[in-house]
């Protein structure tokens, strides 16, 4: 029987401690020049050019930040803009990442309903079990798009139980104008994202979905950027672990985001992409290190650790 995916995810951010992790948004344009300029991947026109040079750039990102994090999150959109090398890229930094020891998650917002809804979940959660394909794994994770209802989250919930896998609902997100429909509110009161909530929380608070640690499987994304409307998720909700995107480039500050953790560093994942994985192009790690973009990413990680550190400081 697999193990408990919000099992492994208090081990892993204890045993980092931290609930830091590092999503994966390559674009060739910002690449390290070390990368772009070397002579089979220096053509962004040239789709074997463009994915070898992100592969690269990802694999050696990983192994920095593997000890440091517990799991990273990779973005589906930035390689299936590579259609089916970019597919095949995707693939195999997942093999990458759990071999380094990370939880991965793959945010790729799927969402449908019926059988439909059980094809999205078997490609993106189940080990293939067909031939030639037994060495691909599937993410340990994935994001979906829950705003269908019931129906649309379900199929993808059985099948992350079955594979000892999780997933992460929308609720509440980091966009600027996500205030727009999910902040609306019905004759009730009741909010879009509150409601939900409450549908992700009861799906998710099934025995069979609560691992030994008291967390379910059945997670919700929920921004940083608005801290105010979502605080009391965290002490509603206690079961569920909170997949936190908008640290860093987006403008949360680690305040924002560690009210989503328990006092013992648990129940959050807060994810840093932009500002860990192009560190390089800012001038406070230019100015220490140079062209070394190695050591640029590391010091982010370190830096943004420290920062979270700090702020959990309130909590306890």
């Amino acid at each position: 029987m697999p193990s408990h995916f919000a099992d492994r995810l208090c081990d892993a951010v204890r045993s980092r401690k931290t609930s830091l992790i590092v999503g994966l948004d390559p674009v060739y344009g910002r690449l390290p020049a070390a990368i772009k300029s070397h002579r089979h991947m220096n053509d962004e026109f040239d789709a074997d050019a463009a994915v070898d040079a992100i592969f690269d750039f990802c694999t050696q990102t990983m192994r920095i930040i593997a000890p440091m994090v517990p799991a990273v999150k990779i973005n589906v959109a930035f390689f299936e803009k590579y259609l089916w090398e970019g597919i095949e890229t995707y693939y195999s930094l997942i093999t990458e990442a759990d071999d380094l020891g990370l939880e991965v998650i793959g945010d790729v917002k799927r969402g449908d309903i019926g059988h439909t809804a059980k094809l999205y979940a078997a490609a993106h959660l189940q080990n293939p079990e067909l031939a030639g394909l037994e060495d691909t794994l599937a993410p340990d994770a994935i994001t979906i798009n829950g705003y269908i209802g019931t129906d649309g989250i379900e199929p993808f919930a059985e099948m992350a139980t079955k594979q000892g896998k999780g997933i992460f609902v929308l609720v509440r997100t980091s966009n600027p104008s996500a205030a727009e429909i999910q902040d609306f509110a019905g004759a009730d009161g009741q909010v879009v994202y509150e409601r939900v909530a409450e549908v992700v929380a009861r799906i998710g608070d099934k025995p069979e979905r609560v691992g030994a640690n008291g967390y379910s499987n059945i997670g919700m994304v929920v921004g940083g950027t608005a801290p105010d409307v979502t605080k009391a998720l965290r002490h509603k909700y206690d079961k569920a672990w909170f997949l936190v995107p908008g640290y860093g480039s987006q403008g949360a500050t680690a305040e924002d985001c560690i009210r989503f953790c328990k006092p013992d560093g648990t129940g959050a994942l807060i994810n840093a992409s932009r500002s860990i994985i192009y560190a390089y192009e800012r001038p406070q790690y230019k100015e220490q290190f140079g062209e070394d973009w190695k050591r640029c990413v590391e010091q982010a990680v370190i830096d943004a650790k420290v920062d979270l550190a700090n702020a959990m400081q309130t909590l306890i």
